[in-house]
């Protein structure tokens, strides 16, 4: 099997693949596998994680997190498609998350 890894697939092919995990996860979702969708799912994070442009991300600067509403991260760090930092009004410690998760601050509520 000869399969690319995100890093090496086109635009379209990154597009087809989250459509494809998508579509898993809501089959594993309606058979009510809920460890599956969740699998799906991180890995359609992680697909979309590689069509943000890096050079949107900086750091210092406040996010949005997607569905999350009303949490923040503050990004200290890029390493590869994760962000590096800590929620706002957090006590934990400093966390990655794919930068899929992020949304600027500037977009609507």
């Amino acid at each position: 099997m000869n399969e690319l890894t995100y890093n090496q697939m086109s635009e379209a092919e990154l597009r087809q693949e989250i459509a494809n995990l998508r579509e898993q996860a809501r089959k594993a979702e309606q058979l009510g596998i809920v460890n599956e969708y969740a699998v799906y799912e991180r890995k359609a994070l992680m697909a979309e994680a590689y069509l943000v442009d890096l050079s949107t991300i900086v750091p210092g600067e406040m996010y949005r997190l997607t569905g999350a509403p009303g949490e923040f991260f503050q990004v200290d760090r890029l390493k590869g498609r994760f962000a590096w930092g800590h929620r706002l009004g957090s006590d934990r410690f400093e966390e990655a998350l794919p930068v899929s998760l992020l949304r600027p601050m500037k977009e609507g509520k």
